[in-house]
């Protein structure tokens, strides 16, 4: 089984495995294939994060980037990180994280996992409803920057003649050419061969500060993941620069209060954002690269300290602030093999296409996820060179207290995705929903402060009722604004797969 938001890419995972490949193949086959069909969330240029279920336990992948070495404070005009632009450009390392998935995990020839993409890419596809209209946004934003690094992403994805609308043909033989030469060098001419060479002078030639130096310096780190228990089970994440802590301390905070029976109880609903606003104020303040600081990940998780957390939520809304621990535009996608093997995979552009810069005549549109770099000095993620951002993309798994796996699960959009991580996990364990109602029952999001969105389908009568216990509500009605999720789940007695993928976007379970 294969689920992620564009039919065409949970087919190419799905051919793969009809090929005799396991769920790592089909998982690298999904990934590449959405940095075609589904180029308006992710490139070649993002970053990736993936946890694996393998030969009875679960691993961790941090694929993400580190900071130009020539990235510093000092460079950054007014002090400011922009959005786009080459500044906020980290080095990508989802290619890398490609092949050291595939080097540990894969079966079949890395060369033929990446044969669906490239076709993808060569002969072309139409576009999906969602997909064109995320693509049109992008084009919109995208005419109103100057400057001959945004020059290549027009010719790129908005070619002479191409209108971003449902069913229009869209093609990139240059995004053939490297997702070849990515599949004949086992991704490392992205890092140390002729791509390195095209992205180090294209930087060179449009005042970008990333290098050949920084490319040829980047390496994955597997990491041991990290979790937290909810009602008989276990939530996994990986651990920090990324932003999965934030989950499990909501839930680790929801697991000692008693919610209502009803999934859409006011007092329920009160208790999570709650909760959620109490994380987010913890990794907002501690997240960033423990390579570099200390993240007091066990502190922030301790129960005593949850405890002492917990008790801030009372009746009404609180504005949340960070406690002392120690006195303290992106795609997912699942897959599931016939083995046991179960992959948890997420990569990212981030705001959509990423930075607008497209390296020309190679389709490797790279990420902006610098941007959430702090620029406030002694912060813990502070912008440093070679150091990895706070980054908001993270792969969730879950298993049984008893150690067993249930499956992989995630949920894309930004800061929503601890967000959706926890009320997926709700919906399943606490409201006993299937994969589909536990990705299609209204959201809610916590932007700052009080202020929350909801999706209008929560209703007027619950909205209101948040809103007496002092929440700012308002209705968003934008589904992109409260991410796009997939789910497998895997019966331990019988295997068989159940899943789901997201109604708010173009979506697709595939399975045989």
């Amino acid at each position: 089984m294969v689920a992620t938001s564009q039919p065409l890419a949970a087919q190419a995972g799905l051919s793969i495995l009809q090929a005799g490949g396991n769920a790592v193949d089909a998982a690298i086959a999904t990934a590449a294939a959405l940095t075609v069909v589904e180029p308006t969330s992710n490139g070649i240029g993002s970053d990736l994060f993936a946890l694996v279920w393998h030969g009875g336990e679960l691993h961790g992948l941090n694929a993400s980037g580190r900071a130009p070495a020539r990235l510093t404070l000092d460079a950054l005009p007014g002090g400011t990180l922009p959005t786009h632009g080459w500044l906020p450009v980290t080095v990508p390392g989802t290619v890398r994280g490609w092949a050291d998935l595939h080097t540990r995990f894969g079966r079949l020839a890395f060369a033929e996992v990446l044969t669906p993409a490239i076709s993808y890419a060569r002969s072309g596809y139409p576009l999906s409803p969602v997909l064109a209209a995320n693509w049109q946004r992008g084009i919109q934003l995208h005419r109103t920057r100057t400057g001959p690094e945004f020059g290549p992403w027009l010719e790129t994805f908005a070619p002479d003649g191409f209108m971003a609308q449902v069913g229009e043909l869209w093609a990139s033989e240059a995004h053939a050419r490297t997702l070849e030469e990515i599949a004949a060098t086992g991704g490392e001419s992205v890092y140390s061969g002729r791509l390195a060479e095209r992205i180090d002078a294209f930087a060179r030639d449009t005042g970008g500060l990333l290098t050949g130096e920084d490319l040829s310096a980047h390496r994955s780190e597997w990491v041991t993941p990290i979790q937290t228990a909810y009602r008989g089970h276990l939530v996994h994440e990986i651990p920090p620069n990324g932003q999965g802590l934030a989950a499990l301390i909501a839930l680790g905070l929801l697991d000692g209060l008693d919610l209502p029976d009803h999934r859409d109880d006011p007092r329920g609903l009160h208790m999570q954002i709650e909760a959620t606003k109490l994380a987010f104020a913890d990794a907002l303040r501690h997240v960033a690269d423990p390579q570099h600081v200390d993240v007091p990940v066990d502190a922030l998780l301790d129960r005593s300290y949850l405890a002492s957390r917990r008790a801030l939520i009372g009746e009404h809304a609180l504005d949340p602030a960070p406690g002392d621990p120690n006195a303290h535009g992106t795609v997912y996608l699942a897959a599931a093999d016939g083995e046991g093997g179960l992959v948890s995979l997420i990569q990212s552009n981030y705001m959509g296409f990423g930075s607008g810069v497209v390296v020309p005549g190679t389709g490797i549109a790279l990420h902006n996820r610098g941007h959430n770099f702090s620029v406030e000095p002694g912060h813990p993620n502070v912008l440093a060179p070679g150091k990895r951002p706070y980054h908001t993309i993270i792969p969730g798994f879950m298993t049984r207290d008893d150690g067993t796996p249930l499956g992989p699960f995630g949920v894309m959009g930004g800061f929503m995705q601890p967000q959706g991580h926890v009320q997926v996990v709700l919906n399943t364990v606490r409201y006993g929903m299937n994969p589909q109602q536990a990705l299609d029952a209204p959201r809610w999001q916590w932007l700052q402060g009080r202020v929350v969105e909801v999706e209008h389908e929560l209703g007027g009568a619950v909205s209101r009722a948040l809103q007496a216990r002092g929440h700012d509500i308002r209705v968003q009605l934008n589904p992109n604004a409260f991410g796009r999720g997939q789910i497998i789940w895997r019966d331990p007695r019988t295997g068989v797969l159940t899943g789901g993928s997201e109604s708010r976007a173009d979506g697709q379970v595939a399975a045989y």
